[in-house]
């Protein structure tokens, strides 16, 4: 009787492991991740897979959107001719940067605009951020001056202090008839209380929840964070809205973070980002209106910046094809922060190309990890990279969780989107890539302030840690693609 249980038990495992190889058209290193799950946990391993890697009706939902989102841009496209256009200067060498040798940039910038039509803009005002109390301070400011609409986008927002001073701040607009919409991801709010949302919408807002967590599917999550307000101010980058990014949590202390706000035509594209993702909840949809997209001062020395987005929704991973070619075109330096570090095969390997051959790569992740798994997974990368001459820090004053990557001191993005294959493949993402010197240094001159914030991870000390260190990387290392 028992051996025959085992059998059964075992043809059952075999039933779910074919499943996943023939019928769910995945990744080769991500299938193999789950069968080794399978293998390892006969059944429950399914139950896992059921969790974090059934795409279900992905594919259905996910092109319907795809085919919306393409149809909304035809029509921004034949209503705003005028903003609408192709703003890449024949010339972009000179027009990006008077340097030489930048050739490169007008194939990164050609790159964005043919894989997801991310238009040129060069007419923007740019305010770096880089903690989340100034960040906070000026949104609520630029809510408070709001006369038209103020549409939020972000993966957290979290029922408490930060997110009751801001919603209470929406519902006071949404009382003088300013037209208010937040949309927030379902998986990442879904301890909100029902009363957080409803009394937006008693006060004349509307709230959706992107993509709620059913049965037990938790994936493709709605990672980005967009404000826009009156069309004529954005803000995008790392930070979402709850305490622990004002540092009000002790769990993760001083909360290091990127973000920025724009002024210029760069804030059309965040808008008609909100308006592809808010329309493809059930409800009544945004038309294209002149409010939306008001007339803005032209400016001829402005910040020169592409929004780009990716995800389920996009025909290719454009923000990783955009970090990939940033990677292998360096000549001098990339400087790469990031909070989840477990790249792919790609990016790992052109990081390794670009330090064996000179480039000076360093990369800062945090000391103090939210998630310890993904830390032990990303220590196991870093071996690798500290072997090819990369520089590798652990920052130490708080919680990094800052996305951004900077170029020969010419080129930056900062975004919602990880070093890791999540942010590449499955969440829904939008990095702002940035063609300026200042920007770029900027960043360059926190970076430094965060090195010395932070403890290099020695090569020599890397290898002397111990046993139970090394298993545990080993392990989250084999499932990496699955995190």
């Amino acid at each position: 009787m028992q051996n025959i249980i085992l059998f059964s038990l075992f043809m059952v495992n075999i039933a779910f492991a074919v499943f996943v190889v023939f019928f769910e058209k995945k990744n080769p290193a991500v299938i193999w991740a789950w069968l080794m799950v399978l293998a390892f946990i006969p059944c429950f391993g399914f139950v896992i897979y059921l969790i974090f890697g059934f795409e279900g009706r992905k594919h259905l939902w996910f092109e319907k959107k795809r085919h919306c989102d393409k149809e909304i841009i035809k029509d921004f496209e034949r209503h705003f001719k005028d903003i609408a256009f192709d703003n890449l200067p024949k010339n972009v060498n000179k027009r990006i940067l008077p340097i030489k040798n930048t050739k490169y940039l007008n194939n990164l910038v050609t790159l964005h605009k043919n894989n997801s039509k991310s238009l040129y803009r060069k007419d923007n005002l740019v305010k770096l951020y880089h903690e989340g109390e100034s960040k906070f301070n000026d949104l609520m400011c630029d809510i408070k001056k709001a006369k038209n609409h103020i549409f939020m986008e972000y993966y957290l927002m979290h029922d408490d202090s930060l997110g009751n001073e801001i919603m209470d701040l929406l519902c006071e607009k949404a009382k003088e008839g300013v037209e208010v919409k937040v949309l927030y991801d379902g998986m990442g709010n879904y301890k909100n209380k029902p009363s957080f949302a409803r009394k937006l919408r008693q006060a004349g807002g509307e709230l959706r929840v992107f993509l709620p967590p059913k049965g037990i599917r938790i994936n493709y999550r709605n990672h980005r964070k967009i404000a826009i307000i009156d069309g004529k101010v954005g803000y995008t980058g790392g930070l979402n809205i709850g305490d622990e990014y004002i540092s009000r949590k002790k769990r993760f202390g001083f909360w290091r973070d990127s973000h920025i706000r724009i002024e210029g035509s760069a804030v059309y594209d965040l808008q008609l980002r909100f308006i592809m993702d808010w329309n493809f909840i059930k409800g009544d949809k945004i038309e294209l209106d002149q409010k939306h997209f008001p007339k803005i001062e032209k400016r001829d020395d402005g910040v020169n910046m592409q929004v780009v987005s990716s995800g389920p929704d996009t025909d290719w991973d454009n923000i990783y094809q955009g970090l990939f070619k940033m990677i292998t075109e360096a000549n001098k330096n990339i400087y790469i922060e990031s909070p989840y570090f477990a790249p792919d095969d790609g990016i790992l390997e052109a990081l390794k190309i670009a330090a064996i051959s000179g480039v000076d790569v360093r990369i800062i992740i945090p000391a103090k990890p939210d998630h310890l798994f993904v830390h032990s997974c990303s220590l196991s990368y870093i071996g690798e990279l500290l072997d090819a001459g990369v520089r590798c820090y652990e920052y130490t004053k708080g919680f990094i969780h800052a996305k951004v990557m900077t170029m020969d001191g010419i080129v930056s993005t900062v975004g919602t989107a990880n070093m890791d294959i999540r942010s590449y493949k499955l969440n829904f993402e939008v990095n702002s890539f940035i063609y300026d010197k200042d920007v770029s240094l900027e960043f360059e001159r926190q970076f430094k302030i965060d090195m010395a914030n932070s403890r290099e991870i020695r090569k020599d000390e890397y290898k002397k840690r111990n046993i139970i260190k090394k298993i545990r990387e080993s392990l989250a290392r084999l499932i990496s693609p699955l995190l």
